[in-house]
């Protein structure tokens, strides 16, 4: 089945994400550190910060225009079912995948209760896409009035903005085994928590429910132009309230209001330049549709490729041990990006010669 021209523009923001997502690993953990600390990187570091939210967010958007496909199967647990928790179990393996001691295990034999397992639970944004798809899958299960489903979305996803200061000044290992624990904030070492990186999810889902009904009314291009108003607005108050009372009240955690309503400002905007994109290129091919496709893969394997123990005990971080330069850091990005892209390219092509096998 081909894919519909009109949602295009999901798999450009997704696709541009992941890339600049490698930029940012690389960045992170090869780029000299007396660089670091130059008045400009504070303004990566922010731009940076928008490629998770963003992913984040178009997985909830991408979900919702998925959900009502065969529905009746879905709620009869028919094939579709399956398939869908299949996808779920997977995110859920590959995400704890990038933090397990596979070599401590399989190549050292260390005994299992010999290991410090706390930075094996820690949530990545894997085990965090896992979650939102799972509350999501089993709210459309379970709730039939789809207008009802899509105010408990909606509901959901502020109510995890307004919360999320408060757990996050919570212990959770005082109630939870710490494996439960590490969802709730970061004081487990997790990344991405599900407070408030999850409201992400759901307002993205929210935002697509607003796109399809605008889309049935053959008033797209005025939800375009309203969520880029909405963008504006949310960036212009996002940076002004950093210099008020507002933003005296709230402080500089990472999860106030503040925090969510800038970053979904650009994420809007963002979303609106592919839509523009997407509508004047019209289909066609697109390394950055590629990437797209097979997101879950290029996500999981570029952070092995970086990260991963293979030369002599060693992982390519430890091995540049933070000695690039910026042109350094671009070529190895660019190096790493155009692999990403043959890989998926690849892996696209083998998926569709040998469907069965593939899966």
């Amino acid at each position: 089945m081909k894919e519909k021209p009109r949602f295009k523009f999901i798999d450009y923001l997704r696709g541009g994400a992941l890339l600049v997502m490698i930029e940012v690993h690389v960045i992170n953990s090869m780029l000299i550190s007396s660089i670091k600390s130059e008045p400009w990187f504070s303004t990566l570091i922010f731009i940076n910060g928008l490629v998770a939210p963003a992913f984040l967010f178009i997985s909830g958007f991408a979900f919702y225009i998925s959900s009502d496909r065969k529905l009746d199967e879905l709620r009869n647990y028919g094939k579709a079912f399956w398939r869908k928790i299949g996808r779920i179990v997977v995110i859920f393996l590959a995400g704890y995948s990038l933090h397990f001691p596979f070599r401590s295990v399989f190549i050292s034999g260390y005994n299992l209760f010999s290991i410090n397992w706390v930075p094996v639970v820690k949530v990545d944004i894997l085990q965090c896409i896992a979650v939102g798809l799972l509350v999501m899958f089993v709210f459309r299960l379970l709730i039939k009035d789809k207008k009802l489903y899509d105010l408990l979305l909606l509901i959901s996803g502020v109510l995890i903005i307004l919360v999320s200061p408060l757990v996050w000044n919570t212990d959770f290992t005082n109630y939870l085994s710490l494996f439960f624990a590490a969802y709730f904030n970061t004081m487990q070492g997790s990344l991405f928590p599900l407070f408030p990186w999850l409201g992400f999810m759901f307002l993205g889902a929210t935002a697509c429910n607003y796109y399809l009904m605008a889309r049935e009314k053959n008033e797209e291009k005025k939800y375009i132009y309203i969520i880029s108003v909405v963008g504006v607005f949310f960036v212009l108050f996002g940076n002004i309230s950093r210099f008020d009372l507002v933003y005296a009240i709230v402080g500089d955690i990472v999860p106030n209001p503040l925090f969510f309503i800038l970053r979904l400002g650009y994420i809007l905007i963002l979303l609106v330049l592919c839509w523009y994109y997407a509508d004047i290129r019209k289909p066609g091919k697109s390394f950055v549709l590629d990437v797209s496709r097979e997101s879950l893969l290029v996500y999981w394997l570029h952070l092995v490729l970086i990260y991963g123990v293979f030369w002599n005990g060693r992982s390519l971080t430890t091995i540049v041990n933070n000695r690039f330069g910026i042109i350094e850091c671009g070529v190895m990005t660019i190096a790493i990006a155009v692999l990403m892209i043959f890989i998926a390219k690849l892996w696209g092509a083998f998926k569709m010669r040998t469907k069965i096998f593939s899966k």
